[in-house]
Formats: structure tokens, C-alpha cells, sequence
């Protein structure tokens, strides 16, 4: 749920931007944004998440308190499940 939740606040910062631009800016492979972006890296390295908000002008704070969000949501339908 969280790598979810990272791929939409990131490509919803990216907006029409160029995935490669985002990139550039911030000094990551362009395959690494694509698979952070769709979830298959679900916690990236904290630095990579810090290069990415820089060049997207994306408070630290928003990722973190989204992202837990998202845990806590987790959190209560899988304790309702069991």
C-alpha cells in the first residue's frame, strides 16, 4: 500500500512533466522512477525519495504523512479482515 501511495503523490507532483526531466533533476535512472512510480519499489532508499521531492518541489512532510496514511488505512481493513 505504500509504494502505492508514493507512485500516485509522485506522479501527481510530476504532473505533465517528463518522466526524464524528474529524472535528471534529480539524478536517478529513469527506470527507477518508472518502477517507484507504478509501486514495484514500494520503499525506496530514504535519499531517492529526498532527490525525487527536491526536484518535484514535494514537501518530506507531505510524502511521510501520506504514506503513513495509507499504513493506518492498511492497518484497519486487514484487522477488520482477521
Amino acid at each position: 500500500m505504500r509504494g502505492e501511495r508514493l507512485g500516485v503523490l509522485l506522479r501527481e507532483a510530476r504532473g505533465a512533466r517528463p518522466m526524464a526531466e524528474i529524472a535528471a533533476a534529480s539524478g536517478i535512472p529513469v527506470e527507477t522512477l518508472r518502477k517507484i512510480e507504478t509501486g514495484r519499489i514500494a520503499t525506496p532508499a530514504f535519499f531517492t525519495v529526498a532527490a525525487l521531492a527536491a526536484a518535484l518541489g514535494l514537501p518530506l512532510e507531505r510524502i511521510a504523512s501520506q504514506c503513513a496514511a495509507a499504513d493506518r488505512d492498511a492497518g484497519r481493513v486487514a484487522r477488520r479482515v482477521s
